[in-house]
């Protein structure tokens, strides 16, 4: 399976599991955490999808506890 089959899957594996348990953020931002996670991981030798999609979970709940929430606009 080349490089790029790998990213999409552990990406979509990330993703959907983030989304179904409702832990899904601002979608661009949740985006590049987990594919900077996933790249990270590629760099050190890291092939297994599910491993990729777990590491990247893990680092969007991290990142995800560290950011401060969105703010709501307010009107009126």
């Amino acid at each position: 399976m080349s490089i790029r089959c790998t990213v999409e899957s552990a990406f979509f594996i990330a993703w959907n599991f983030l989304e179904g348990s409702g832990e899904l953020g601002p979608a661009d931002e949740t985006a590049n955490v987990l594919l900077d996670a996933i790249e990270a991981q590629l760099r050190r030798g890291e092939r297994r999808q599910l491993m990729l999609a777990n590491k990247a979970i893990d680092a969007w709940r991290a990142h995800a506890t560290q950011s401060p929430p969105p703010q709501q606009a307010r009107f009126g």
